[in-house]
């Protein structure tokens, strides 16, 4: 049974379809949900496994994976098909789960890791790149909408799910859980979607497919060790910076001549899709940095528990939430959304201005009104940036175009947790050096970030100098995060409203009946 466009602006939308949709909302949460359960249950794991001077790479070798496979797996269901793409991706990310799972040391998890971000990677992609297909544009925001939903719970519960399993269940099923909700999201797709099989004549273009993953690598491999494992200006870093931007040049100068390109670059002639692209980009600077420092200030300053960090950030993640799902409904009824990005910069700057006032006198009711505005400006971005630029590509390019959202988006969240990290590192030590004198120096030597124990371990005069370096730091990171967020306010002002395909279509002139665009059968 084939469904039309009329099928699914009248609301008409086929049980077969919802079902897909609930198959691609607990791949999402896979995805989402693994570093944020994983990281609550790392104490635990290096407890058993040891190898605490190779705790980073767990979590780095996930995220290098799947940074390196997005753009990938994006081309491959361009080129052979977006259903198979999708289960291989859900498969590999179930073995690397299960072989997580069994890890026997630090090694072993950190390799295994790396295969679960391989498949983790085609999760995302293949989540908006088949919505994309079965879902025309003019309807599509209020399921990208759903989306974010499962988004920010993911980033709620996950810390709260990973205590209360490594407490009770041990921390191997930390990765274990994903096996039956793995299963259930395998099943639904294999018996229930059904796109159209392709054949690409070409081959994949592995020379593309090497460069960018080295690129891509180095990228975030500086912006993981810079100022942390090594100096910025050191060495190693500017070997990485040196192979990294000869690797993306190399790249680009092959996509202009592969016959079958990994990421055409034709796709950034549409000002609309450049303009996304950047957005994305900074979204993902802000959003993480702002998940990264704010339970750490809240903990520090406000003197909150660590136990429950993930419901710290509730009242962002629930404005977050509230805010895409309306901005969804609202494109969805009106075919309108260039005010949605206009608005988005707008709130993101005015809130991240707010939380650089933050200091130790603070109420957690005046913070958490703070995150709000932030999270109702990154509500009005999240979705809307992908659906604007799905929006200007041609349907064979789909998953390129939602491969290469992610990508920018990825890239953002490493930078923006890197640079903002550094600024505040800088701006903790100055203040504990100015406060607490070599007591302070001494304090913050190792580590900028320290956790609730060695806070309490500390003394009265010391903990206060902290408490005013933690606010000094957060300021400044914020600060920053408010200038770089008025590049998406001129970028939204650029943005050109082209009307989103698949809305009602009005007849001709002479009367003569217009036939409905085929939308992708989902039975």
């Amino acid at each position: 049974m084939a469904d039309t466009v009329e099928d699914i602006t009248e609301g008409k939308q086929p049980r077969s379809v919802r079902v897909v949709l609930l198959a691609l909302m607990i791949a999402m949460m896979l995805a989402m949900l693994d570093n944020m359960i994983v990281g609550t249950a790392m104490p635990t794991i290096v407890g058993e496994l040891g190898g605490l001077e190779h705790l980073s790479w767990v979590v780095t070798g996930y995220t290098l994976a799947t940074a390196a496979s997005t753009p990938v797996w994006g081309k491959l269901g361009d080129m052979y098909g977006r259903k198979g793409a999708f289960l291989s991706s859900i498969v590999i990310f179930l073995i690397g789960s299960a072989l997580s799972g069994m890890a026997q040391d630090m090694g072993q998890l950190i390799g295994f890791r790396a295969v679960q971000g391989l498949g983790a990677g085609g999760l995302m992609v293949g989540v908006m790149a088949i919505i994309g297909d079965l879902i025309p544009p003019r309807e599509r925001g209020k399921y990208q909408g759903m989306m974010a939903g499962v988004m920010a719970l993911a980033m709620i519960g996950g810390p709260l799910v990973g205590g209360t399993i490594t407490d009770n269940w041990g921390w191997r099923w930390a990765f274990y859980i994903n096996l039956p909700l793995g299963a259930v999201a395998l099943a639904l797709v294999t018996a229930v979607l059904h796109l159209p099989r392709k054949r690409a004549k070409a081959g994949i273009d592995y020379l593309g497919v090497v460069l960018l993953t080295v690129g891509i690598t180095s990228i975030v491999l500086v912006t993981t060790w810079g100022g942390t494992e090594y100096a910025w200006t050191s060495a190693r870093i500017m070997e990485l910076i040196g192979i990294g931007v000869a690797a993306l040049v190399g790249f680009v100068f092959w996509q202009t001549r592969a016959t079958e390109p990994v990421l055409p670059l034709h796709i950034f002639r549409s000002r609309n899709f450049t303009l996304m692209s950047l957005i994305g980009f900074i979204t993902g600077f802000v959003m993480f940095g702002a998940t990264l420092f704010l339970p750490l200030y809240q903990q520090s300053v406000q003197g909150a528990s660590a136990t429950n960090s993930g419901l710290l950030l509730l009242p962002m993640l629930g404005a977050m939430l509230v805010t895409s799902m309306v901005a969804g409904r609202i494109t969805t009824n009106s075919g309108r959304y260039k005010v949605f990005p206009i608005a988005g910069g707008a709130l993101m700057i005015v809130g991240l201005y707010l939380l650089s006032l933050m200091d130790t006198e603070t109420t957690r009711v005046t913070s958490g009104l703070y995150m709000a505005v932030l999270g109702a400006g990154m509500g009005c971005l999240m979705q809307i940036t992908m659906l604007v630029a799905q929006n200007s590509v041609q349907m064979k390019d789909m998953g390129v175009a939602s491969s290469s959202t992610t990508l920018f988006r990825t890239l953002g969240s490493s930078f923006g947790v890197a640079v903002m990290g550094a600024l505040f590192n800088h701006r903790v030590q100055d203040v504990m050096s100015e406060r607490a004198g070599s007591l302070g120096s001494k304090i913050t030597e190792k580590s900028a970030q320290l956790d609730a124990a060695s806070l309490a371990k500390l003394p009265q005069e010391a903990r206060e100098a902290y408490q005013h370096a933690v606010s000094s730091g957060t300021h400044a990171a914020f600060l920053l995060g408010a200038a770089i967020a008025v590049l998406v306010l001129i970028a939204a002002l650029f943005v050109k409203e082209v009307p989103l395909k698949g809305g009602p279509q009005k007849p001709p002139a002479d009367g003569a009946d217009v036939p409905p665009a085929p939308v992708a059968e989902a039975v």
